[in-house]
């Protein structure tokens, strides 16, 4: 693009080098002999985490952090050298993989300036393999909103936008505790459709005194500006946040907030949209890509404040946590050490952790897909699916594994099955919508 672009500083070669060196003596600690046999890796995408935001949301319990320094502006300058060194960390244990995708979440990435996106995504294209038609997708919020700021995401790549919308009334907007008004999101949609046509919204559901024919109102104001992709989210109430502390008046109870989601269904697929996930919606071919690589157990690799990733090898997979607080994950990421922890899934484990994602698609997951991703037989699965298939909850053929309707409605109940025998904890709320589209 054209304009002004960030300085990276003059990060030495040789610290580049010591860095690279330092990853790459890792490596036969991931490329050992382990109990697991992986034929094949599977697809990977690019998670970037930006992690400020104008104001916390009091239902919010994602890494994000109002920005209260002392200058205006957040450090943008810094940031982008933090995350460009911690790619570089990175690289020995992702070196010749195809990047399909790259998500800009957050926190509110859109109050990076456009130069700030351009300069990472130039450096990102220098250093990994990036697919030609790879999604790039940027979560913006209609309170950073300024003209011409879309434009100049999508001329420095980004293809896709997510926008966080949550509702059109202002006074639900104002119980949620958004920096933005109905008005602001308008204009927003409006530039995005005009600049980049490929964009989702984000709608909550469920919210202090919302009433059904209220919801519907809500989801056809979204479907008039015709987006590609619709993100409809129950409002859920989770540990450490605002809202477990002091829970909003009214809320809809359990029946009324499934009644809510059925309603929200029933009406975004008859505008012809495809309910491929349990709270996603998308027109044909439209589907969000970096998640449907999380649901279908694919790798990602997470930068970022508080980041994570799971990347597999021959015969292991591992997730890493990147440091959480902004200011540590900056000092450590340029020393070479981003990393604050990691672990390698245990093979006792794998069969849940895959189903924990594959399980939220309607078509479920082709058998097939259970091996190659986990390096598991099938037979791990047996005891979870013949409890699960004998209270109809999930079918099985030779070829797909999938939930059924009402499977889908207690999926928190049909995981709890498929949990090892130790494991005592529940997952969360199963339409908690804990990856951002």
């Amino acid at each position: 693009m054209s304009g002004h672009v960030i300085p990276i500083g003059d990060a030495p070669l040789e610290q580049e080098r010591t860095t690279l060196d330092a990853a790459a003596a890792r490596m036969p600690d991931y490329m050992r002999a382990g109990t697991l046999q992986l034929q094949a890796l599977p697809p990977l995408g690019l998670y970037v985490h930006l992690p400020w935001c104008l104001r916390k949301c009091p239902y919010c319990d994602f890494n994000s952090h109002e920005w209260r320094g002392e200058q205006p502006q957040i450090p943008e300058r810094r940031y982008v050298q933090a995350l460009i060194a911690d790619l570089e960390t990175a690289l020995p244990f992702i070196w010749g993989r195809r990047v399909t995708s790259i998500f800009f979440g957050g926190g509110t990435p859109s109050l990076f300036s456009p130069d700030a996106v351009d300069t990472l995504l130039a450096q990102v294209r220098a250093r990994v393999q990036l697919a030609s038609d790879a999604e790039i997708t940027l979560e913006a919020n209609p309170g950073t909103f300024e003209r011409q700021r879309f434009k100049g995401y999508a001329q420095a790549g980004v293809n896709r936008l997510s926008i966080g919308v949550q509702s059109f009334d202002d006074d639900m907007l104002r119980r949620l505790g958004r920096v933005h008004d109905a008005a602001q999101a308008r204009a927003a949609i409006e530039e995005a459709r005009d600049v980049l046509p490929n964009f989702n919204l984000d709608l909550m559901f469920a919210l202090p005194g919302q009433t059904i024919d209220h919801v519907r109102a809500e989801v056809a104001k979204a479907l008039a500006f015709q987006p590609s992709h619709l993100s409809l989210y129950q409002l859920t109430i989770e540990p450490q946040t605002p809202f477990a502390k002091r829970p909003p008046a009214r809320l809809p109870d359990a029946d009324l907030a499934a009644d809510m989601q059925q309603a929200v269904a029933d009406l975004v697929q008859a505008a012809g949209f495809d309910r491929y996930e349990v709270s996603a919606y998308a027109r044909s071919g439209r589907a969000c890509r970096h998640n449907r690589n999380y649901w279908d157990f694919g790798d990602y690799l997470g930068i970022g404040a508080g980041a994570h990733s799971k990347l597999s090898f021959p015969h292991r997979i591992i997730r890493q946590t990147r440091w959480r607080h902004p200011e540590r994950y900056m000092q450590q990421a340029v020393q070479g050490a981003p990393v604050e922890s990691e672990a390698e899934i245990g093979r006792r484990e794998l069969p849940f952790e895959f189903l924990l994602n594959a399980l939220r698609l309607r078509e479920g997951f082709a058998t097939e897909l259970y091996t190659q991703r986990t390096g598991l037989p099938l037979s791990t699965l047996r005891r979870g699916l013949e409890q699960s298939i004998r209270l109809g909850l999930v079918t099985q053929t030779a070829e797909r594994i999938a939930a059924t309707p009402r499977g889908w409605d207690l999926l928190n109940e049909v995981l709890t099955l498929f949990l090892p025998p130790e494991q005592p904890h529940k997952p969360g709320p199963s339409q908690s919508g804990a990856i951002a589209v």
